[in-house]
């Protein structure tokens, strides 16, 4: 996986090799609406996922930090997701789970 930067940030090493667009995308399948699939759509599912489980008590801190994230950066990924939806979905999950 090609990383330009890693996010500076508690995990951010962690965060950086899932990506916040896919961070967001599982999370909100998992907790608002199983019928959302985009985080399938990349080839290193399974060590995303991996890390995913293995990071569970940063996430909540990790939705907060998506919502300061640049939209139009946060366009740029594979998943199909606008930037600005990846905001949305993060706030709809953190009101979901708080």
């Amino acid at each position: 996986m090609n990383k330009k930067h890693e996010y500076n940030f508690d995990g951010g090493r962690q965060f950086t090799s899932m990506g916040a667009c896919w961070f967001v995308s599982y999370k909100y399948y998992l907790e608002v609406d199983k019928n959302h699939d985009n985080w399938k759509n990349c080839s290193t599912v399974d060590m995303r996922k991996s890390i995913f489980n293995n990071t569970k008590s940063l996430h909540d801190f990790w939705l907060l930090q998506v919502l300061k994230m640049d939209k139009n950066r946060l366009y740029s990924n594979a998943l199909g997701i606008k930037g600005n939806k990846v905001i949305e979905m993060a706030k709809e999950i953190l009101e979901k789970i708080n």
